[in-house]
C-alpha cells in the first residue's frame, strides 16, 4: 500500500505507543485522525505538532468502552476526511491486578477498552475499509501470548486481540488485510526504576530494552510491504517469548 494521501484512524493517539504511530504514519503522508479520550492534551499537542511540518490532522473524541460509540467512529472520520484506508487499533489501559485483585469493575473496563472496542472499532470501519481494500493492524502484547499473573484482566484482553485479528483477517478477506504487533519491552512505564529497566533488559535475549521506534517499523512493514500478510501477530521483543 501506498501511504502517501491516504487515511489513517489511529485509536488511543494522544500518548505513548499510539502517539508515535500516529506521527509517524504522518510522516509518510498520510492523513491522521487522531482518537482520543483521556488524553486530550496529548492529541492536540499532537496534532499541532502534524500541521506544523506541513501535514494534516484531524482530532475526533470518543470513549470507546462505549460499543456504539467505538462502532460510529470510522464512519465519522470517513465522513469528515474522505475515506479510511488504514485503522490502527491501539486504544488500552494496562492495569498492575493479580487474579485476586481483580474486581468485577476492573475486569468490565478492561475488556471493554482493550477487546471490545476493537471488535467494534474494525465492524464501523469494514464498509470504508472494504471499499478502500484498506488495512487494520490491532496492538496486541507479548501479555497475550504468555500469562502474566500480575496482570491477569490484561493478558485475558490482548489474548483476545491475538483470536480477533485472526477472526477479522478471515472475515474481511480478500479486500482487507488485518494483523497485529506484540511489543514486548518497547516502551515501559515512566515510573519503572533504573534497576527494573535492567532486569528487563537482562532477561531479554537481544539484550536491551526496545523503543517505539520498533514497533514503527514493524507496522510500516505490514502496511508498505505485508500486501501477501494477514491473520499475522508480529511479536516485537527481542526474543524474550522465545527465551
Amino acid at each position: 500500500m501506498a501511504l502517501r494521501g491516504n487515511v489513517a484512524l489511529v485509536t488511543g493517539a494522544g500518548r505513548r505507543l499510539g502517539r508515535a504511530m500516529a506521527f509517524a504514519l504522518a510522516e509518510r503522508g498520510m492523513t491522521i485522525a487522531i482518537h482520543h479520550h483521556a488524553s486530550v492534551q496529548g492529541a492536540k499537542e499532537l496534532e499541532q505538532q502534524i500541521l506544523g511540518f506541513g501535514g494534516r490532522a484531524v482530532c475526533f473524541p470518543a470513549d470507546l468502552t462505549d460499543a456504539n460509540a467505538a462502532r460510529l467512529l470510522p464512519s465519522e472520520v470517513s465522513k469528515r476526511l474522505g475515506s479510511l484506508d488504514v485503522l490502527i487499533n491501539s486504544a488500552a489501559i494496562m492495569r498492575h491486578l493479580s487474579v485476586e485483585e481483580t474486581t468485577p469493575k476492573d475486569w468490565d473496563e478492561i475488556l471493554a477498552l482493550n477487546l471490545r472496542s476493537v471488535f467494534f472499532c474494525t465492524q464501523g470501519a469494514i464498509p470504508a475499509l472494504r471499499a478502500a481494500r484498506g488495512k487494520v493492524v490491532n496492538l496486541a502484547d507479548l501479555a497475550g501470548l504468555e500469562p502474566w499473573p500480575g496482570f491477569a484482566a490484561h493478558s485475558v484482553s490482548k489474548a483476545g486481540v491475538v483470536m480477533l485479528t485472526q477472526l477479522l483477517a478471515l472475515t474481511l478477506a480478500p479486500e482487507v488485510t488485518v494483523n497485529a504487533i506484540a511489543p514486548g519491552a518497547v516502551l515501559v512505564p515512566e515510573e519503572y526504576s533504573d534497576e527494573e529497566r535492567q532486569r528487563l533488559a537482562r532477561a531479554t535475549p537481544l539484550a536491551r530494552l526496545g523503543s517505539p521506534a520498533d514497533v514503527i517499523s514493524a507496522l510500516l512493514y505490514l502496511l508498505e510491504g505485508g500486501d501477501f500478510v494477514t491473520g499475522e501477530v508480529l511479536t516485537v521483543d527481542g526474543g524474550r517469548l522465545v527465551k
